[in-house]
């Protein structure tokens, strides 16, 4: 498990000013608010340059915050009682999680550690209880995000309970082709537009510990998921594409 490591706020990437309300407007929460509304939250929600590799989140911290992702990847994970790592979620940009008072964005057993380099925000309970007072929309629409989670959530958790390996793979791969589905403009004349490539990079180990499984047991399964024209990878250090439409279809087949 890596160190914990406090992120480090920073004014400037690449020698530029930070355009911090440019980043929440990036964020599902804060989705539709004016310049104006924008610049003045960004003065209580920090922002902070984060590593790959870095634990921003931990059961045992005493401070309770809430994050938001405005760039980057986030894998939530908790510690089974055999020592072993259970990722159930990752996150991508517009995402948010953590704890607020009463109110969490996720399970207060709960690791959250970046898989790639992030750009994230954080805002402590009692400027969210400003916000949140100033703008009563935005709480509502905070409900709501927290009500998709907990559904989707809730799905996975009947998936890990009662789907065979093969079915929590497929049903992991639709997911994170919706949510990480990498926008391509161009595409070649006669190429499949079913054909999505992912934005996060992910190892068959990582796949393994969302699945509940062992990587041995997933490398086999994506080389029969990818003879049978359902994903494919260009290179040992490419993205996955996937056949969404292939993969529906075996999904529904159970």
């Amino acid at each position: 498990m890596p160190d914990v490591v406090q992120p480090t706020a920073v004014e400037n990437i690449g020698g530029s000013l930070l355009d911090k309300a440019k980043y929440l407007s990036r964020i599902n929460l804060f989705d539709g608010l004016d310049s104006e509304e924008l610049k003045r939250i960004e003065s209580v929600t920090p922002v902070h340059i984060v590593k790959k590799g870095t634990l921003i989140m931990t059961p045992h911290e005493e401070r309770r915050a809430l994050y938001l992702v405005k760039s980057g990847v986030v894998r939530l994970y908790h510690i089974t009682v055999e020592g072993k790592e259970l990722t159930i979620d990752l996150l991508g940009t517009g995402n948010l999680f953590g704890e607020i008072a009463s109110f969490a964005a996720g399970d207060p057993h709960t690791y959250a550690v970046t898989i790639e380099d992030a750009v994230i925000c954080s805002i402590d309970h009692v400027q969210f209880r400003q916000v949140m007072t100033e703008r009563p929309e935005l709480a509502l629409r905070f409900i709501e995000i927290i009500s998709a989670r907990l559904k989707e959530v809730e799905e996975l958790l009947e998936r890990m309970a009662y789907g065979s390996v093969r079915q929590r793979l497929l049903f992991l791969l639709h997911k994170l082709s919706e949510k990480f589905k990498r926008d391509i403009p161009v595409r070649e004349e006669g190429a499949d537009p079913s054909w999505v490539q992912l934005e996060v990079e992910l190892t068959h180990q990582e796949l393994a510990s969302m699945t509940g499984s062992i990587r041995e047991t997933v490398t086999a399964m994506m080389n029969e998921l990818a003879a049978e024209g359902i994903v494919r990878k260009e290179g040992p250090r490419k993205r996955l594409w996937i056949h969404a439409d292939r993969l529906k279809a075996a999904l529904a087949a159970g």
